[in-house]
Parts: C-alpha cells; sequence; structure tokens
C-alpha cells in the first residue's frame, strides 16, 4: 500500500512539474510575442508645416536633427535625450507618405538601442511638441547645438531661410 501511495504521489508530482514547465514555456514566448508587438519598427513620414514639407514620426510629430552629431553617431545623450527624445526603432524603420525609403537608416546609440537616421541624421522629436504638426522645436540652440527640422530630401530646414 505504501508503494502504491508512493507511485501516486510521484506520479502527480511528474504531472505538475511538466504542467508548470508547459506554463512558463507558453508565458515566455507570450512574453516575446508581447513585446515584439508593442515595439513595431518606427514609422517616418512626411508632412505639412509652417516650414513647409518635413519629416515626421508615425504619429505625425515633428523629427529634428542635432548639429553636434557627427558622422551618423548620436551626441544627445542623458538630459538632453530627455528634452530631445532619440525616435527609437525594433526593427528596419519604415518610410511611408512621401519619406525616402533609401535615406532612411540607424545608428546604435551609447546604450546600445537602435536610433533612426534619415540622410544620416539621427532623428529626434522635441517634448514641447504635444501635437501634430507643431514645429516649436526648430532654430532652438540647446545642448550645445542647433536643432532644425529636415525636409523630405533629408536637408535641414532653417526658419527664415537662414
Amino acid at each position: 500500500m505504501k508503494a502504491l501511495s508512493l507511485s501516486i504521489i510521484g506520479a502527480i508530482g511528474l504531472v505538475a512539474g511538466a504542467f508548470v514547465i508547459a506554463v512558463v514555456a507558453g508565458s515566455a514566448s507570450g512574453v516575446a510575442a508581447a513585446a515584439a508587438a508593442g515595439n513595431p519598427a518606427a514609422k517616418v513620414a512626411t508632412a505639412r508645416s509652417g516650414l513647409g514639407r518635413i519629416i515626421v514620426d508615425g504619429r505625425g510629430r515633428t523629427l529634428y536633427l542635432f548639429e553636434k552629431d557627427k558622422r551618423g553617431r548620436s551626441m544627445c545623450s542623458q538630459a538632453c535625450a530627455g528634452e530631445w527624445p532619440p525616435l527609437i526603432t525594433h526593427g528596419r524603420p519604415i518610410a511611408t507618405d512621401g519619406a525616402k525609403q533609401s535615406l532612411l537608416g540607424m545608428t546604435r546609440r551609447a546604450d546600445g538601442r537602435k536610433q533612426v537616421a534619415y540622410a544620416g541624421h539621427p532623428l529626434y522629436r522635441f517634448i514641447g511638441d504635444m501635437r501634430r504638426g507643431q514645429t516649436s522645436g526648430e532654430g532652438s540652440h540647446d545642448f550645445g547645438a542647433g536643432w532644425d527640422a529636415l525636409s523630405p530630401a533629408g536637408k535641414k530646414i532653417e526658419r527664415g531661410g537662414d
């Protein structure tokens, strides 16, 4: 009787262990799938603004270049990145609505994340732009250099035609 009880307990333990492994494996793949779905590739498009046609992100917010960036490498981190968040991607960026796929690229930031670049310029948003079409960051001089919106050709746009 004692041997039968131990066999039943052993079988229950084996089934329970297999169940736990199946649940953990399923939830791990579910977490990976959710992470992939929640972090798609960044989209870059164009939009009309008071500056003319400009490059915007997938939500229509203005994208800027930082004149301090050199050779496609971001020079904006820490406090700078808090005020001028980099456009991060989790896959190859996608050009839509007038943006040119051939001008899109990526650069790796110091923290390892992939930042979208357009015509070799790492791209940033400005926290002062709260809605589509705002260009409040245009012509700013913060963190040691200027910030400018970009044209669909990848050239900086300077207010007043400078």
